[in-house]
C-alpha cells in the first residue's frame, strides 16, 4: 500500500488547480450547448473524462520539465524534482489516467469530443511541452490552443457537431491564455530567464509584452460579446463580459503608468482568473434562463 505523503505526491503531480479551472469552462461549454436540458451520464461523462484527460497531461508535463522544475524558484520543490516520485512511477500514473479518461470519453460521449480532447493532449504533451514551450515565443500561442479545448469539449459533448458557437469558444478562450500567461512571465520573469524559457517577456522585454496583452484583452473582449451577438448567450452574459472584460482593459491600460511591474501583472493575473471563471459560469446560467439573440 502506497505511504500516505506518495499518494499525495501522485496528486500534485496532476496539478489539481489547473483540472479545476478547465472543469468550469468544460460546464460553460456544456450548459451552453444544453439549453437547459441536462443529461447526467453525459454530463458526468464529460466532467469526469476530460479530467482524467487533463491529468495525465499535466503528470506527463510534469516528468517532461522536471529538468527546468530543478532551476525554477516555485518549482523546486515538486515530487519529482525532489526525488519523492520517479519517472517511471509518474509515467505509469499520468498513461493509466489517459487510458481511463479517453475510454470513459469514448463510451459517454461522442467520436468529436474524443477526438477534441486528444487534439488538446497532444498539443499540450506532444508540440507545446516536448518543443515549443523551449524552443520558441510563440510556446505561448500554441499552448493556448490546449488550453481553450475543455469548452469546446463540452459543448461539442452535446451538439455533436463542431459549429460556429464552437469555434467562438475555442477563440476566445485561446485569446484569453495569451494575457493570463504573459502575465505569469512578467511577475515570474527570472524565473523564466534562469530556466532559459523564451517567453515573449524575455526575448523581447516586457514594454512588448504590454502591448501584446492590451491587443489580446481587446480582441478576447470583442470575441466574447460575438458570442452573445451570435445568440448563443444572453443579456446577463453580455453584462458580465463587459464590467469584467471593461476591467480587465482597464488594468491593462495601467501598465503603461505603473512603476511596479510585477504587482501589476499579478493583477492582471488575477483578474484573468475572475474574468474567465465569471464567464464560464454566466455560461451556464444564461443556458437555463433561456438566451437572447442581439441581432
Amino acid at each position: 500500500m502506497p505511504r500516505r505523503g506518495m499518494v499525495r505526491d501522485l496528486f500534485i503531480l496532476t496539478k489539481p488547480g489547473i483540472i479545476g479551472g478547465n472543469l468550469i469552462s468544460v460546464m460553460g461549454g456544456y450548459f451552453l450547448a444544453a439549453r437547459g436540458e441536462f443529461d447526467p451520464w453525459l454530463f458526468l461523462s464529460v466532467l469526469i473524462g476530460l479530467a482524467l484527460v487533463i491529468a495525465s497531461g499535466c503528470a506527463f508535463n510534469n516528468v517532461i520539465d522536471r529538468d527546468i522544475d530543478a532551476v525554477m524558484r516555485r518549482t523546486r520543490d515538486r515530487p519529482l524534482v525532489q526525488g519523492r516520485i520517479t519517472p517511471t512511477v509518474a509515467l505509469c500514473q499520468a498513461t493509466l489516467l489517459g487510458i481511463a479518461g479517453f475510454v470513459l470519453l469514448a463510451i459517454g460521449t461522442n467520436p468529436l469530443t474524443v477526438g477534441l480532447a486528444a487534439f488538446g493532449f497532444v498539443i499540450y504533451v506532444g508540440a507545446y511541452s516536448l518543443y515549443m514551450k523551449r524552443h520558441s515565443e510563440y510556446g505561448t500561442l500554441v499552448g493556448s490552443l490546449s488550453g481553450a479545448v475543455p469548452p469546446v469539449v463540452g459543448y461539442c459533448a452535446v451538439t455533436g457537431h463542431f459549429d460556429a458557437g464552437a469555434l467562438t469558444l475555442l477563440i476566445i478562450f485561446s485569446l484569453w491564455q495569451m494575457p493570463h500567461s504573459y502575465a505569469i512571465a512578467i511577475f515570474r520573469l527570472e524565473d523564466y530567464r534562469m530556466a532559459s524559457i523564451p517567453v515573449l517577456p524575455v526575448v523581447k522585454g516586457i514594454a512588448t509584452a504590454r502591448h501584446h496583452i492590451l491587443g489580446y484583452i481587446l480582441a478576447f473582449v470583442a470575441a466574447s460579446l460575438a458570442l452573445a451577438l451570435a445568440g448563443y448567450a444572453g443579456p446577463g452574459y453580455v453584462v458580465i463580459a463587459l464590467v469584467m472584460g471593461g476591467y480587465w482593459l482597464y488594468l491593462a491600460l495601467q501598465g503603461y503608468r505603473t512603476q511596479d511591474e510585477v504587482r501589476w501583472a499579478k493583477r492582471v493575473f488575477g483578474v484573468s482568473i475572475l474574468t474567465i471563471t465569471a464567464l464560464s459560469l454566466m455560461m451556464s446560467l444564461d443556458s437555463t434562463l433561456g438566451t437572447l439573440p442581439l441581432l
